[in-house]
């Protein structure tokens, strides 16, 4: 049996958002969005009376915020868990750590850009957790120390598939990837699906990760 599209519950207290999100999201053929809720106390009641694959959760809601929206939802205390994407404007690291604390599975910034949306959700139903870029750059910035050289090994990349790797690391889009280099997106992207299957990874956050972890990219 053919499962059907993901339902989406999209919470966020400006309408515009909402309407933005929904266009990007019903455009998608394995995606529907069931509901929004302008704030956090009816997004939880919504999602608990109507159990979508994934809801969308702004930050900063009247009442009920999206960190606490995230926790009644995905919390360790949760019996029957949903699963929930922060989407936010702002990137404070606080925010992060909770958010992923209290059981999101991705954190997405509004200015990530429509595929990154899209992405976040699939990465979602299949049990990965996605984190913008930028973020995920900050992040391993602070928190990891580059291998010695002599453990790094050799990358099992090309020198182009390097190249793109190391400017994915530091949270370029396709767009800004494919000016530096002077080929076309649509190249970056067939490069980033080459990468991704050499690494076994699922997305650009954990290209990111290689790139720092093996040494590829340094602070």
């Amino acid at each position: 049996m053919t499962p059907g599209p993901t339902r989406i519950l999209i919470a966020d207290d400006q309408e515009n958002i909402r309407h933005a999100f929904r266009i990007i999201l019903d455009s998608q053929p394995d995606m529907t969005v069931v509901a929004e809720a302008a704030c956090g106390a009816t997004a939880v009641e919504q999602a608990r009376h109507l159990r979508p694959d994934v809801v969308l959760a702004d930050i900063r809601m009247p009442g009920v915020d999206g960190l606490e929206v995230t926790r009644l939802l995905a919390g360790p205390d949760v019996a029957d868990p949903i699963r929930v994407v922060v989407v936010t404007t702002f990137d404070l690291d606080e925010y992060v750590h909770t958010a992923l604390r209290n059981g999101a599975c991705g954190f997405l910034l509004k200015r990530s850009g429509p595929a990154l949306l899209a992405e976040a959700v699939r990465a979602a139903m299949s049990g990965d957790t996605l984190i913008s870029p930028q973020i995920t750059v900050r992040l391993l910035r602070h928190l990891m120390t580059p291998p010695p050289r002599a453990a790094r090994g050799e990358p099992a990349l090309t020198d182009r598939e390097l190249q793109i790797a190391r400017l994915v690391s530091r949270g370029h889009t396709n767009a800004e990837i494919a000016a530096v280099l002077f080929i076309s997106p649509g190249t970056v992207k067939n490069h980033i699906a080459g990468i991704q299957r050499k690494l076994g990874t699922r997305n650009r956050v954990g290209i990111a990760v290689w790139a720092w972890e093996s040494g590829a990219v340094t602070p």
